[in-house]
């Protein structure tokens, strides 16, 4: 009986763990507004994949991993400085609590698209921002 008891308690932890779905959220600029998110999340197991998607793009994650509540993923974006466009290597890492997930973005490199070459980032801070459960699939 007792381990009935804890396999139905792990099959429910397991499953509350799991964050497929859509997933919006607002992520502060630098120019105190802010950028609107959403991320489809597709979670098997403790791999994660998806995309987030911006205002006129999407971009796919990579590297995406789930350990109990805690996630981390790449997105490699492209963004415009001036006359320039870069290729930027962003991490997210985050806490989920339910229908909730705390998010912190980090740029973590920069290189010229047109040439390759590195940029010098600028004003690297760490973001945060609080993603909420839209819907699951």
């Amino acid at each position: 009986m007792r381990w009935l008891v804890l396999l139905a308690t792990l099959t429910t932890t397991l499953s509350a763990a799991d964050i497929t779905g859509f997933w919006l959220g607002k992520m502060p600029t630098r120019k105190d507004d802010y950028q609107e998110l959403a991320f489809r999340f597709t979670q098997n197991g403790s791999v994660l994949t998806g995309k987030m998607y911006g205002d006129y793009n999407s971009t796919p994650i990579s590297e995406g991993v789930v350990s109990g509540d805690s996630i981390t993923f790449i997105v490699n974006l492209h963004e415009q400085a001036g006359n320039q466009i870069n290729e930027t290597r962003v991490r997210f890492t985050g806490k989920v609590t339910g229908d909730e997930i705390e998010l912190v973005r980090e740029r973590e490199s920069s290189l010229n698209a047109g040439n390759g070459g590195a940029v010098q980032m600028k004003n690297n801070a760490k973001q945060s921002c609080h993603l909420k459960l839209l819907a699951r699939p």
